[in-house]
C-alpha cells in the first residue's frame, strides 16, 4: 500500500464487519462509506453506533436519496484529492452465498477522476464471523490480502464507459485471484418486482456510475 497520497483500497465484500476488519488492520487510515442510519439511531444503542462509526471515519450515506450513488463517490473524491486513503465494495453490497459478483464501475471512475492507484484487497473469513441468518459473533479466522497496487490511466478517461468498464473487470480479477471466488457474473442486486422498480433498474443500469 503507498505510504501516501490518495489510494483506493478495492474490496471483496462478505459481510457487515468487513470495514471494521479493513480499517483495523490497514497500514494507514482508511474512510468508508456507511449508510446514514448507523448515524442516526435513537438511544444509548443509536448514540454508541454513531460513535462508533464516527471513530473508524465512516462518511454516512443516505441510500434513500435520487443522487446517493454521486453523492458517494464525491465523497471519496473529496478525500482522495486530500491525499487520502479510501476503501470501497466494488459489488455494492455484500455477497450472501460467497461468490464474487461484477462490479460497478464507480471505483474505475473515481480511480481515473483522481488519477489515483487502486489496491485490489481479499477479505476471505469474515462472513464467519457473523453467518448469514444469525445473530450472535463467533470467533473466527480471517485473512486479509492486499494486491499490488494498479495503475488504472492505461485504460483511457473516466468520461469513457469502455475505459470504466475495463478497469473495473481487472480490478475485479485481481480480488477473485486472491479470494478464490467463484465469479457470480452478474450485479449484487435484490430482483425487480414492481414494474416500477424494474423500469427503474433499466435506466439505472444505462447510468454512467452504474
Amino acid at each position: 500500500m503507498p505510504a501516501k497520497g490518495g489510494v483506493i483500497l478495492a474490496s471483496n465484500h462478505l459481510s457487515f464487519f468487513d470495514s471494521v476488519i479493513i480499517t483495523l488492520l490497514s497500514r494507514r487510515p482508511v474512510s468508508f462509506l456507511a449508510k446514514e442510519e448507523y448515524f442516526t439511531g435513537k438511544g444509548f444503542k443509536g448514540w454508541l453506533s454513531k460513535k462508533f462509526f464516527e471513530a473508524i471515519d465512516a462518511i454516512p450515506v443516505n441510500r434513500r436519496s435520487a443522487s446517493a450513488a454521486q453523492d458517494a463517490l464525491d465523497s471519496g473524491l473529496a478525500r482522495l484529492v486530500e491525499g487520502e486513503s479510501f476503501a470501497m465494495y466494488p459489488e455494492g453490497t455484500r455477497s450472501l452465498d460467497g461468490r464474487l459478483y461484477r462490479g460497478k464501475t464507480g471505483v474505475a471512475w473515481l480511480a481515473l477522476t483522481a488519477r489515483v492507484p487502486v489496491v485490489p484487497v481479499a477479505l476471505t473469513g469474515t462472513d464467519k464471523i457473523q453467518p448469514v441468518g444469525t445473530k450472535g459473533i463467533r470467533f473466527a479466522k480471517l485473512r486479509v490480502e492486499y494486491g499490488q497496487p494498479m495503475d488504472l490511466s492505461s485504460y483511457g478517461e473516466a468520461s469513457s464507459g469502455k475505459a470504466r468498464r475495463e478497469a473495473t473487470d481487472a480490478i475485479m480479477v485481481e480480488i477473485q485471484k486472491m479470494s478464490g471466488q467463484v465469479f457470480a457474473g452478474i450485479y449484487n442486486e435484490k430482483p425487480a418486482t414492481t414494474i416500477k422498480a424494474k423500469v427503474r433498474r433499466l435506466f439505472r443500469g444505462r447510468a454512467p456510475l452504474t
